[in-house]
């Protein structure tokens, strides 16, 4: 992904997606609370695009501003599919910037149980898949391709004393192998990577669910569309009695609707921004 190109493209296309969604929604600007938009974490100059439309929007139709944190968005897009969903739950994030484990102990209340030391997951995702020729974006296309091989590569697993992560290790012994062995089975080399990180996080969130003993775990952001992964975490909540969430498939990317739900819980809890907003491509979950 170039960022220029991102940002510019964004530039093309905000304003249309806007009129678009209010005509969709059968409403009228004027009938909107309030306008939520994402100031980090992301690529700085499309973060730039949706906070500087967005205030323009605030200002126009003297509406309040929410700027939202991009990892809650992921949450809360749970809220969309899931009604009934109430803090308090663990969540897995996954995403191609973002491995973490939170702790949500309300809508705008998080404590990061562990996290990432190196690649996110979805960033490990499209490195495999770029090196074993398939292309971008690698999640859904490993994730296709292993459904026509079979785990039986083992692969390195990198053990914390904590709950943090590193898909590091296991993303270099792929492409190791696959340059020394080109001949190696690619559906079965897919099914064995995606088959270990599957693994990895269900590990993960076993220990938090023994270091909070909170038993509803809520999946989020892009990569909980793979299927093995939505497979091994149904298989851990029979075992073991738990309660797993995971949102429809269209919302698990980046979208507006997320943004809006997180939005919504931080309106109602009167935190709202000023026309000071910018965007912080480094933001973290607080």
């Amino acid at each position: 992904m170039v960022p220029e190109i991102a940002s510019r493209n964004h530039v093309e296309v905000i304003s249309n997606v806007m009129k678009k969604a209010v005509n969709e929604a059968k409403i009228e600007l004027e009938d909107i609370d309030a306008i939520a938009c994402t100031y980090g974490p992301g690529l700085v100059g499309a973060l730039l695009v949706g906070v500087s439309y967005a205030k323009a929007l605030s200002y126009a139709l003297d509406k309040p501003l929410v700027g939202v944190n991009h990892i809650k968005g992921h949450i809360a897009a749970n809220y969309i599919t899931y009604p009934e969903l109430k803090p308090p739950f663990i969540c897995m994030m996954m995403s191609g910037g973002n491995t973490q484990i939170i702790q949500v102990k309300d809508y705008n209340t998080f404590e990061v149980l562990g996290k990432t030391k190196d690649d996110a997951i979805g960033e490990a995702f499209d490195k495999v898949a770029r090196v074993i020729g398939l292309g971008y974006p690698g999640g859904p296309k490993i994730d296709k391709l292993a459904k026509s091989g079979q785990p039986n590569i083992e692969l390195p697993k990198t053990h914390f004393d904590n709950l943090n992560f590193s898909f590091s290790g296991i993303k270099t012994a792929v492409i190791n192998l696959h340059h020394k062995e080109p001949d190696v089975n690619k559906e079965d080399l897919a099914a064995s990577f995606e088959e270990t990180v599957s693994n990895i996080l269900v590990e993960h969130a076993i220990e938090a669910v023994k270091l909070t003993r909170i038993k509803k775990i809520v999946l989020a952001g892009g990569v909980s569309a793979n299927t093995c992964i939505r497979r091994k975490f149904d298989e851990l909540s029979k075992k073991d009695d738990l309660q797993i969430y995971y949102p429809e498939i269209k919302l698990c990317t980046d979208n507006g609707a997320m943004i809006a739900s997180a939005g919504y819980y931080e309106f109602l809890a009167g935190n709202k921004s000023n026309l000071e907003l910018n965007a912080i491509p480094n933001l973290t979950l607080s």
